[in-house]
């Protein structure tokens, strides 16, 4: 069992108290942390929002809360009604004037407290909900504000919002967050490379093939149709996760991992990704939009549908897209990327591709012969399975098959993976930023994002249909086929 680490004790106030978020993750998240020791019993989570309500309510809230997202066979009666005792509740309204001296008042009575403010609010209410706490003299030296994605929905607006939240906090007091950076196994990116050097040294274009990532989802837009269409698959998932996922496979290796060297890493990877222009986005990209179909053998309508149907969209709820990093290591090594909604799998994991090997001295008739794989599992089950060749058991000459070397994390460490937002919340409250964006990240993703939605809307075209149930559109699979390659489908 992993040692627990208590933090120090602190006053987390969480805007947007009453939203999807806050109920789905950050909940749930706070009280697996209590529930395993890690919160001190002097702190506090204060729940804001513009909702008149009293703390008893705010705490029902969370009840029901907790029950709905937390598996029965987790929730123990006595911590649960310890950790509601630790909830509080103030009504704020982010975008005025209302509540603020309430708020500031609650958190004089403790005024030494860690104090991280999560912002799980629109990002149209990040620069007045700063300048309010600015004002109201609730920034000091032990505070920390949380962003959460999306930061703008171009480089122009994130600019803005960073000038907006930069004007009253330090940039090392600022936690853009991106949950996928939380996971174990992409946390273990860092150890799989740089604390083993028979990876670390198989790392480079001469050994490597091609590398995958893909991050799947089976359900639609649900609630957030309005949202999802001004932004789409580029915006909501590229410009963050999948970026960020091909940063920590592509960077070298960090001085140490402080978090400024961490990111200082990542950053040159942004830099070095070649911008996609009109004369080649037809060859590189791929844009789609799901049409009816059905997914775990249920029929569901498309996204046309699910807007209300009324008007035509050329919102792209799938992309794949063929990326080069313009570096020595990863010259002529293709990044092959995806991700989609209403896909057949919940499903997000980085394949590494080798080459294969330049003369084999079996018989060709005793193997399919299969290049080396290295599978790196983000979801459903998080884990790192490696692909190698082996012989099959028994007499009867040289037969070889593929064979995987397979770790599944909860099985090996026999124990409960912390959710992302558990780990991510606890360095919040460290002041360890390793895990989060810093702002010349963000801006530079935004910089090459703009570039190729400048380059789709030089080339009106609408995006591909797709059933629902399948892996996009025929042509995200002509993008790598016609390389000779393939996309990496396994179901799990």
């Amino acid at each position: 069992m992993a040692t627990i680490i208590p933090v120090a004790s602190f006053d987390c106030v969480v805007f947007g108290a009453t939203g999807d978020l806050t109920t789905r993750k950050l909940l749930p998240a706070l009280y697996y942390r209590y529930k395993d020791g890690q919160i001190p019993g002097t702190s506090r989570i204060i729940g804001a929002s513009r909702s008149e309500m009293s703390v008893e309510a705010f705490r029902e809230r969370a009840r029901d809360a907790l029950k709905r997202f937390v598996p029965a066979r987790d929730l123990d009666e006595d911590k649960l009604a310890a950790f509601l005792d630790h909830l509080d509740y103030v009504a704020v309204d982010g975008a005025g004037d209302d509540g603020w001296e309430d708020l500031a008042a609650k958190l004089a009575e403790r005024p030494d407290q860690v104090r991280p403010y999560y912002l799980a609010t629109s990002p149209d209410l990040y620069g007045s909900i700063c300048r309010n706490l600015s004002v109201h003299g609730l920034i000091g030296e032990k505070s920390r504000v949380v962003l959460e994605k999306p930061i703008g929905k171009d480089l122009k607006s994130a600019r803005a919002i960073n000038d907006a939240v930069g004007e009253v906090f330090p940039e090392e007091q600022i936690f853009r967050i991106d949950h996928y950076l939380g996971k174990e196994t992409v946390q273990n990116l860092l150890a799989l490379r740089f604390a083993n050097t028979i990876f670390e040294r198989l790392w480079t274009a001469d050994v490597i093939d091609h590398v995958q990532i893909t991050v799947g989802e089976t359900v639609g837009v649900e609630g957030r149709a309005g949202y999802y269409d001004t932004s789409g698959a580029l915006r909501d998932m590229v410009q963050n996760h999948l970026l960020q996922l091909l940063c920590l496979m592509a960077m070298e290796s960090p001085l140490t991992l402080d978090a400024n060297s961490v990111r200082d890493e990542k950053l040159k990877v942004l830099r070095a990704l070649k911008p996609i222009t009109p004369h080649d986005v037809q060859a590189v990209t791929v844009r789609g939009q799901y049409a009816a179909g059905a997914v775990d053998g249920k029929p569901v309508q498309g996204y046309r549908a699910d807007l209300g149907g009324e008007t035509e969209s050329r919102t792209e709820t799938f992309v794949a897209l063929k990326l080069e990093v313009q570096s020595w290591r990863w010259a002529g090594v293709p990044f092959y990327i995806r991700t989609g909604k209403r896909l057949p799998q919940k499903l997000s994991e980085i394949v590494v591709q080798f080459r294969a090997s330049p003369f084999s001295i079996f018989p060709a008739e005793s193997f399919g012969r299969e290049p080396n794989r290295l599978v790196i599992r983000l979801q459903p089950e998080e884990g790192i399975k490696l692909e190698v060749m082996t012989k099959d058991p028994g007499p009867g000459g040289m037969r070889l098959r593929p064979t995987n070397l397979d770790i599944s994390f909860e099985e090996t460490f026999k124990q409960r993976y912390p959710d992302a937002y558990e780990r991510l919340l606890m360095d919040v409250v460290r002041g360890n930023a390793t895990l989060f964006m810093r702002r010349d990240e963000v801006e530079v993703a935004w910089a090459w994002a703009d570039s190729l939605l400048k380059a789709w809307a030089d080339r009106p075209e609408p995006p591909r249909a797709y059933p629902a149930g399948s892996w996009g559109p025929t042509a995200a699979i002509a993008l790598i086929e016609r390389d000779g390659r393939t996309w990496h489908e396994e179901m799990h």
